[in-house]
Protein backbone atom coordinates (compact mmCIF):
# COMPACT_ATOMS: atom_id res chain seq x y z
CA UNK A 1 0.00 0.00 0.00
CA UNK A 2 2.03 3.44 -1.04
CA UNK A 3 -1.19 5.57 -0.24
CA UNK A 4 -3.52 6.75 3.19
CA UNK A 5 -6.83 5.98 1.76
CA UNK A 6 -7.92 8.98 4.52
CA UNK A 7 -5.56 11.73 3.66
CA UNK A 8 -3.44 10.64 1.07
CA UNK A 9 -0.17 11.02 2.59
CA UNK A 10 2.52 8.32 1.63
CA UNK A 11 4.21 8.37 4.32
CA UNK A 12 2.79 4.71 5.98
CA UNK A 13 5.00 3.15 8.90
CA UNK A 14 4.51 -0.83 9.26
CA UNK A 15 3.03 -1.96 12.71
CA UNK A 16 2.85 -6.00 12.33
CA UNK A 17 2.88 -8.31 9.39
CA UNK A 18 0.83 -11.06 9.94
CA UNK A 19 1.65 -13.09 6.31
CA UNK A 20 -0.56 -14.05 4.11
CA UNK A 21 -3.59 -15.53 4.81
CA UNK A 22 -7.10 -16.24 3.39
CA UNK A 23 -10.38 -14.34 4.05
CA UNK A 24 -11.44 -14.91 7.02
CA UNK A 25 -15.10 -15.67 6.63
CA UNK A 26 -14.69 -18.12 3.63
CA UNK A 27 -15.17 -21.63 4.84
CA UNK A 28 -14.94 -24.45 2.79
CA UNK A 29 -17.64 -26.90 2.04
CA UNK A 30 -15.80 -30.84 1.84
CA UNK A 31 -15.81 -30.78 -1.98
CA UNK A 32 -13.57 -27.78 -1.51
CA UNK A 33 -10.84 -29.08 0.28
CA UNK A 34 -8.83 -30.67 -2.77
CA UNK A 35 -8.49 -27.26 -4.34
CA UNK A 36 -6.23 -24.84 -3.36
CA UNK A 37 -7.21 -21.64 -1.79
CA UNK A 38 -6.39 -17.47 -2.31
CA UNK A 39 -4.02 -16.11 0.62
CA UNK A 40 -3.50 -11.98 0.60
CA UNK A 41 -0.94 -10.47 2.63
CA UNK A 42 -1.99 -9.10 6.39
CA UNK A 43 0.00 -6.47 6.94
CA UNK A 44 -0.76 -3.41 9.23
CA UNK A 45 0.45 -0.19 8.48
CA UNK A 46 -0.18 3.39 10.47
CA UNK A 47 -0.12 6.86 8.17
CA UNK A 48 2.22 8.90 9.74
CA UNK A 49 0.21 11.88 8.46
CA UNK A 50 -3.59 11.15 9.87
CA UNK A 51 -2.49 8.36 12.06
CA UNK A 52 -5.23 5.91 10.51
CA UNK A 53 -4.03 2.21 11.21
CA UNK A 54 -5.21 0.61 7.92
CA UNK A 55 -4.41 -2.51 5.28
CA UNK A 56 -4.39 -2.45 2.00
CA UNK A 57 -7.73 -3.26 0.19
CA UNK A 58 -6.94 -6.43 -1.56
CA UNK A 59 -10.45 -7.92 -1.35
CA UNK A 60 -13.92 -5.68 -2.37
CA UNK A 61 -16.45 -5.89 0.35
CA UNK A 62 -18.67 -7.65 -3.09
CA UNK A 63 -16.37 -10.39 -2.74
CA UNK A 64 -16.76 -10.61 1.48
CA UNK A 65 -20.60 -9.29 1.52
CA UNK A 66 -22.78 -10.60 -0.92
CA UNK A 67 -23.21 -14.01 0.62
CA UNK A 68 -21.91 -13.74 4.40
CA UNK A 69 -21.19 -16.36 6.90
CA UNK A 70 -21.92 -14.54 10.10
CA UNK A 71 -25.76 -13.62 11.54
CA UNK A 72 -24.90 -10.98 14.90
CA UNK A 73 -28.16 -13.37 16.41
CA UNK A 74 -26.29 -16.34 17.47
CA UNK A 75 -24.59 -13.64 20.13
CA UNK A 76 -26.97 -13.81 23.33
CA UNK A 77 -25.30 -11.15 24.77
CA UNK A 78 -24.53 -9.22 21.24
CA UNK A 79 -28.77 -8.85 20.94
CA UNK A 80 -28.41 -7.69 24.46
CA UNK A 81 -26.08 -5.13 23.73
CA UNK A 82 -28.40 -4.04 20.93
CA UNK A 83 -31.18 -3.95 22.96
CA UNK A 84 -30.14 -1.82 25.79
CA UNK A 85 -28.81 0.99 23.52
CA UNK A 86 -31.98 0.70 21.30
CA UNK A 87 -33.93 1.42 24.63
CA UNK A 88 -31.32 4.12 25.45
CA UNK A 89 -31.12 5.67 22.39
CA UNK A 90 -34.92 5.84 22.21
CA UNK A 91 -35.20 7.49 25.65
CA UNK A 92 -32.73 10.79 24.86
CA UNK A 93 -33.44 11.05 21.01
CA UNK A 94 -37.43 10.25 20.65
CA UNK A 95 -36.74 9.34 16.82
CA UNK A 96 -39.27 8.49 14.54
CA UNK A 97 -37.22 7.19 11.89
CA UNK A 98 -34.18 5.18 12.64
CA UNK A 99 -31.16 3.38 9.93
CA UNK A 100 -28.94 1.09 10.60
CA UNK A 101 -26.14 0.61 8.05
CA UNK A 102 -25.16 -2.91 8.05
CA UNK A 103 -28.01 -4.28 9.67
CA UNK A 104 -27.27 -7.65 9.98
CA UNK A 105 -30.18 -10.07 10.19
CA UNK A 106 -32.22 -7.50 12.21
CA UNK A 107 -30.12 -8.19 15.85
CA UNK A 108 -30.69 -4.32 16.42
CA UNK A 109 -33.61 -3.12 14.30
CA UNK A 110 -36.52 -5.87 15.90
CA UNK A 111 -36.11 -3.88 18.76
CA UNK A 112 -36.92 -0.87 17.11
CA UNK A 113 -39.99 -2.81 15.34
CA UNK A 114 -41.54 -3.80 18.84
CA UNK A 115 -41.42 0.26 19.33
CA UNK A 116 -43.43 1.16 16.92
CA UNK A 117 -41.31 2.99 15.30
CA UNK A 118 -40.04 3.33 11.65
CA UNK A 119 -37.07 2.13 10.37
CA UNK A 120 -35.30 0.54 7.49
CA UNK A 121 -32.24 -1.87 7.72
CA UNK A 122 -29.57 -1.81 5.00
CA UNK A 123 -28.09 -4.72 4.46
CA UNK A 124 -25.64 -5.81 1.61
CA UNK A 125 -25.72 -9.42 2.10
CA UNK A 126 -28.87 -11.03 0.58
CA UNK A 127 -28.64 -13.87 2.93
CA UNK A 128 -28.35 -12.56 5.90
CA UNK A 129 -30.49 -9.79 5.37
CA UNK A 130 -33.27 -12.35 4.85
CA UNK A 131 -33.04 -13.40 7.83
CA UNK A 132 -33.69 -9.75 9.02
CA UNK A 133 -37.19 -9.39 6.44
CA UNK A 134 -38.26 -13.02 8.14
CA UNK A 135 -38.05 -11.17 11.69
CA UNK A 136 -40.49 -8.23 9.78
CA UNK A 137 -37.51 -5.81 9.93
CA UNK A 138 -37.64 -4.05 6.43
CA UNK A 139 -34.44 -4.21 4.54
CA UNK A 140 -33.05 -2.98 1.65
CA UNK A 141 -30.26 -5.19 -0.24
CA UNK A 142 -27.14 -2.66 -0.49
CA UNK A 143 -23.91 -1.01 -0.06
CA UNK A 144 -23.83 2.56 1.54
CA UNK A 145 -22.28 5.03 -0.91
CA UNK A 146 -23.19 8.38 -1.05
CA UNK A 147 -26.24 7.56 -4.03
CA UNK A 148 -27.63 4.95 -1.79
CA UNK A 149 -27.87 7.64 0.91
CA UNK A 150 -29.09 10.28 -1.13
CA UNK A 151 -31.64 7.19 -2.51
CA UNK A 152 -33.09 6.33 0.33
CA UNK A 153 -33.68 9.81 1.99
CA UNK A 154 -35.52 10.47 -1.10
CA UNK A 155 -37.68 7.25 -1.14
CA UNK A 156 -38.18 7.25 3.27
CA UNK A 157 -37.18 10.90 4.65
CA UNK A 158 -34.46 11.57 6.35
CA UNK A 159 -33.58 9.24 9.71
CA UNK A 160 -33.83 11.25 12.51
CA UNK A 161 -31.06 8.48 13.45
CA UNK A 162 -29.04 6.62 11.77
CA UNK A 163 -26.29 3.37 13.49
CA UNK A 164 -23.73 2.10 11.83
CA UNK A 165 -22.18 -0.72 14.13
CA UNK A 166 -18.82 -2.54 13.79
CA UNK A 167 -19.27 -1.92 9.49
CA UNK A 168 -17.01 1.58 9.86
CA UNK A 169 -13.71 -0.71 9.30
CA UNK A 170 -15.45 -2.97 7.10
CA UNK A 171 -15.40 -0.32 4.02
CA UNK A 172 -12.65 0.92 1.98
CA UNK A 173 -13.94 4.14 0.68
CA UNK A 174 -13.82 5.53 4.23
CA UNK A 175 -14.90 9.10 2.42
CA UNK A 176 -17.57 7.77 0.30
CA UNK A 177 -19.13 5.73 2.87
CA UNK A 178 -18.95 8.48 5.65
CA UNK A 179 -20.89 10.73 2.71
CA UNK A 180 -23.38 8.09 2.68
CA UNK A 181 -24.12 8.70 6.40
CA UNK A 182 -24.67 12.32 6.23
CA UNK A 183 -26.56 11.80 3.46
CA UNK A 184 -28.77 9.82 5.15
CA UNK A 185 -29.16 11.65 8.41
CA UNK A 186 -31.53 14.33 9.05
CA UNK A 187 -29.66 17.97 9.07
CA UNK A 188 -30.11 18.06 12.84
CA UNK A 189 -29.88 14.16 13.38
CA UNK A 190 -27.39 11.48 14.75
CA UNK A 191 -24.98 9.42 13.59
CA UNK A 192 -23.73 6.58 15.91
CA UNK A 193 -21.04 4.23 15.35
CA UNK A 194 -19.37 1.40 17.30
CA UNK A 195 -15.96 0.17 16.32
CA UNK A 196 -12.98 -1.71 17.80
CA UNK A 197 -10.81 0.89 19.69
CA UNK A 198 -7.69 0.73 18.01
CA UNK A 199 -5.91 1.76 21.83
CA UNK A 200 -7.42 -1.67 23.26
CA UNK A 201 -6.43 -3.78 20.45
CA UNK A 202 -2.74 -2.41 20.66
CA UNK A 203 -2.65 -2.39 24.80
CA UNK A 204 -4.16 -5.83 25.44
CA UNK A 205 -2.55 -7.99 21.78
CA UNK A 206 -6.07 -7.94 20.57
CA UNK A 207 -4.02 -8.67 17.20
CA UNK A 208 -6.78 -11.37 15.51
CA UNK A 209 -9.14 -8.64 15.15
CA UNK A 210 -7.12 -7.98 12.05
CA UNK A 211 -8.15 -9.50 9.44
CA UNK A 212 -9.39 -8.84 5.53
CA UNK A 213 -12.19 -7.10 6.39
CA UNK A 214 -11.53 -4.59 8.49
CA UNK A 215 -9.42 -2.25 6.37
CA UNK A 216 -8.99 0.39 9.02
CA UNK A 217 -8.54 0.71 12.69
CA UNK A 218 -9.27 3.61 14.54
CA UNK A 219 -8.20 5.40 17.51
CA UNK A 220 -10.66 8.40 18.33
CA UNK A 221 -8.52 11.01 16.56
CA UNK A 222 -8.31 9.22 12.89
CA UNK A 223 -12.28 8.92 13.22
CA UNK A 224 -12.96 12.31 14.37
CA UNK A 225 -10.80 13.11 10.98
CA UNK A 226 -12.85 10.40 9.47
CA UNK A 227 -15.74 11.43 10.41
CA UNK A 228 -14.97 15.12 8.94
CA UNK A 229 -14.60 13.73 5.75
CA UNK A 230 -18.26 12.92 4.67
CA UNK A 231 -19.12 16.20 6.47
CA UNK A 232 -20.26 15.01 10.17
CA UNK A 233 -18.70 15.98 13.50
CA UNK A 234 -17.73 14.05 16.68
CA UNK A 235 -19.60 15.74 19.47
CA UNK A 236 -19.37 12.40 22.17
CA UNK A 237 -17.68 9.24 22.81
CA UNK A 238 -18.66 6.58 25.03
CA UNK A 239 -16.08 3.58 25.60
CA UNK A 240 -17.97 0.30 25.53
CA UNK A 241 -16.87 -3.62 26.25
CA UNK A 242 -18.19 -5.19 23.27
CA UNK A 243 -15.39 -6.37 20.86
CA UNK A 244 -12.96 -6.55 23.33
CA UNK A 245 -12.73 -2.46 23.88
CA UNK A 246 -14.94 -0.31 21.13
CA UNK A 247 -16.02 3.16 20.96
CA UNK A 248 -19.48 4.51 20.30
CA UNK A 249 -19.21 7.72 17.95
CA UNK A 250 -22.22 10.03 18.19
CA UNK A 251 -21.81 12.38 15.62
CA UNK A 252 -24.37 15.07 13.82
CA UNK A 253 -24.11 17.28 10.57
CA UNK A 254 -20.73 19.83 10.85
CA UNK A 255 -23.00 22.12 10.41
CA UNK A 256 -25.01 21.94 13.85
CA UNK A 257 -22.89 20.20 15.97
CA UNK A 258 -21.18 21.70 19.21
CA UNK A 259 -17.80 21.25 20.46
CA UNK A 260 -16.54 17.83 21.22
CA UNK A 261 -17.61 16.99 24.37
CA UNK A 262 -15.39 16.47 27.83
CA UNK A 263 -15.68 11.75 26.84
CA UNK A 264 -14.25 12.86 23.46
CA UNK A 265 -11.37 15.55 24.95
CA UNK A 266 -10.44 12.42 28.06
CA UNK A 267 -9.99 9.23 25.35
CA UNK A 268 -8.16 11.66 22.77
CA UNK A 269 -5.45 12.58 26.22
CA UNK A 270 -5.45 8.76 26.93
CA UNK A 271 -4.45 7.88 23.31
CA UNK A 272 -2.09 10.48 23.39
CA UNK A 273 -0.51 9.32 26.64
CA UNK A 274 -0.36 5.95 24.84
CA UNK A 275 1.88 7.40 21.99
CA UNK A 276 -0.89 6.42 19.61
CA UNK A 277 -0.80 9.76 18.43
CA UNK A 278 3.05 9.20 17.00
CA UNK A 279 5.01 6.38 16.08
CA UNK A 280 6.23 5.34 19.66
CA UNK A 281 2.70 3.63 20.32
CA UNK A 282 2.90 0.52 17.61
CA UNK A 283 6.70 0.07 17.78
CA UNK A 284 6.82 -2.56 20.28
CA UNK A 285 3.19 -4.41 19.34
CA UNK A 286 4.62 -6.96 16.75
CA UNK A 287 7.10 -8.71 19.43
CA UNK A 288 4.06 -9.17 21.77
CA UNK A 289 1.72 -10.73 18.77
CA UNK A 290 5.26 -12.73 18.28
CA UNK A 291 4.68 -13.59 22.19
CA UNK A 292 0.87 -14.60 21.88
CA UNK A 293 1.81 -17.18 18.85
CA UNK A 294 4.96 -18.36 20.78
CA UNK A 295 2.29 -19.41 23.85
CA UNK A 296 -0.26 -20.52 22.57
CA UNK A 297 1.54 -23.15 19.79
CA UNK A 298 3.71 -24.22 23.39
CA UNK A 299 0.48 -24.99 24.79
CA UNK A 300 -1.15 -27.06 22.41
CA UNK A 301 2.04 -28.77 21.78
CA UNK A 302 2.28 -30.03 25.03
CA UNK A 303 -0.79 -30.62 24.86
CA UNK A 304 -0.91 -33.04 21.95
CA UNK A 305 2.63 -34.66 23.83
CA UNK A 306 0.53 -35.38 27.23
CA UNK A 307 -1.75 -37.22 24.88
CA UNK A 308 -4.50 -34.35 26.32
CA UNK A 309 -7.53 -33.52 23.63
CA UNK A 310 -7.78 -29.74 22.52
CA UNK A 311 -11.23 -28.67 20.30
CA UNK A 312 -12.33 -25.29 19.61
CA UNK A 313 -15.34 -23.29 20.67
CA UNK A 314 -16.80 -20.79 18.18
CA UNK A 315 -15.63 -19.58 14.18
CA UNK A 316 -15.38 -16.65 13.96
CA UNK A 317 -13.67 -14.22 11.49
CA UNK A 318 -10.88 -13.48 14.56
CA UNK A 319 -10.25 -17.45 15.13
CA UNK A 320 -9.09 -17.58 11.42
CA UNK A 321 -6.40 -15.11 11.79
CA UNK A 322 -4.89 -16.29 15.00
CA UNK A 323 -5.58 -20.01 13.80
CA UNK A 324 -3.43 -19.36 10.55
CA UNK A 325 -0.94 -17.43 11.86
CA UNK A 326 -0.07 -19.41 14.11
CA UNK A 327 -0.14 -22.33 11.77
CA UNK A 328 -2.70 -24.33 14.08
CA UNK A 329 -3.54 -27.43 12.31
CA UNK A 330 -6.12 -30.43 12.65
CA UNK A 331 -3.32 -32.22 14.82
CA UNK A 332 -2.94 -29.66 17.05
CA UNK A 333 -6.73 -28.62 17.74
CA UNK A 334 -9.20 -31.34 16.49
CA UNK A 335 -11.96 -29.33 15.68
CA UNK A 336 -14.08 -26.60 16.67
CA UNK A 337 -17.84 -25.97 16.91
CA UNK A 338 -20.68 -23.14 16.65
CA UNK A 339 -23.89 -22.00 16.88
CA UNK A 340 -24.20 -21.41 13.02
CA UNK A 341 -25.82 -24.04 11.28
CA UNK A 342 -24.46 -21.96 8.35
CA UNK A 343 -21.23 -23.27 9.37
CA UNK A 344 -21.83 -26.62 10.53
CA UNK A 345 -20.06 -29.03 8.07
CA UNK A 346 -17.47 -26.59 6.83
CA UNK A 347 -13.65 -26.26 7.70
CA UNK A 348 -11.70 -22.92 8.80
CA UNK A 349 -10.07 -20.96 5.48
CA UNK A 350 -6.56 -21.98 5.09
CA UNK A 351 -6.04 -24.54 8.18
CA UNK A 352 -9.03 -26.42 7.15
CA UNK A 353 -10.23 -27.16 10.78
CA UNK A 354 -13.80 -28.96 11.02
CA UNK A 355 -16.77 -26.73 12.56
CA UNK A 356 -19.37 -28.83 14.13
CA UNK A 357 -22.45 -28.54 16.42
CA UNK A 358 -21.66 -27.26 19.77
CA UNK A 359 -23.12 -30.58 21.44
CA UNK A 360 -19.89 -32.51 19.63
CA UNK A 361 -18.20 -31.23 23.08
CA UNK A 362 -20.44 -32.59 25.40
CA UNK A 363 -20.12 -36.26 23.30
CA UNK A 364 -16.63 -36.14 23.12
CA UNK A 365 -15.22 -34.66 26.71
CA UNK A 366 -12.10 -33.10 25.67
CA UNK A 367 -9.63 -31.85 28.32
CA UNK A 368 -9.07 -28.31 26.88
CA UNK A 369 -11.45 -26.03 25.08
CA UNK A 370 -9.49 -23.23 23.37
CA UNK A 371 -12.31 -20.49 23.11
CA UNK A 372 -11.43 -18.01 19.76
CA UNK A 373 -14.43 -15.68 20.35
CA UNK A 374 -12.48 -14.48 23.74
CA UNK A 375 -14.57 -11.16 23.44
CA UNK A 376 -17.52 -13.35 24.83
CA UNK A 377 -15.68 -14.44 27.92
CA UNK A 378 -18.19 -13.86 30.19
CA UNK A 379 -21.08 -15.34 27.53
CA UNK A 380 -19.52 -18.73 26.88
CA UNK A 381 -17.53 -19.16 30.43
CA UNK A 382 -21.50 -19.49 31.16
CA UNK A 383 -22.77 -21.91 28.36
CA UNK A 384 -19.82 -23.87 28.71
CA UNK A 385 -19.55 -24.39 32.51
CA UNK A 386 -20.80 -28.15 32.13
CA UNK A 387 -17.42 -29.14 30.79
CA UNK A 388 -16.12 -28.95 34.34
CA UNK A 389 -18.46 -32.43 34.95
CA UNK A 390 -15.35 -34.27 33.36
CA UNK A 391 -12.94 -31.66 35.00
CA UNK A 392 -12.41 -30.18 30.95
CA UNK A 393 -10.64 -26.54 31.13
CA UNK A 394 -11.53 -23.62 29.05
CA UNK A 395 -8.06 -21.64 27.01
CA UNK A 396 -8.29 -18.19 26.34
CA UNK A 397 -5.42 -17.51 24.24
CA UNK A 398 -5.79 -13.25 24.02
CA UNK A 399 -4.45 -11.06 25.48
CA UNK A 400 -2.02 -13.69 27.19
CA UNK A 401 -2.88 -17.48 27.60
CA UNK A 402 -4.58 -18.08 30.15
CA UNK A 403 -5.94 -21.77 31.58
CA UNK A 404 -9.22 -21.62 33.76
CA UNK A 405 -11.05 -24.14 35.56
Amino acid sequence: MTQCRLCGSTDLAGVVDLGATPPCERFLTADQLEEPEITYPLHLQVCTSCWLAQIPPLITPEDTFTEYAYFSSYSTSWVEHARTFVADAVERLRPSFVVEVASNDGYLLQHVVERGIRCLGIEPSANVGQAAVDKGVPTRTDFLSPETGASVRAEHGPADLVVANNVYAHIPDVIGFTQGLRNLVADDGWVSIEVQHLLTLIELNQYDTIYHEHFQYYTVASAQRALASGGLALVDVELVPTHGGSIRLWAQPAEVAGEPGPRVIDVLDREKAAGLHELSGYTEFAERVAGVRRDLLRFLVDAAAEGKTVVGYGAPGKGNTLLNHCGVRPDLLAYTVDRNPYKHGRFTPGMRIPILPPEQIGADRPDYVLVLPWNLRDELVDQLSYIREWGGRLVFPIPTLEIVS
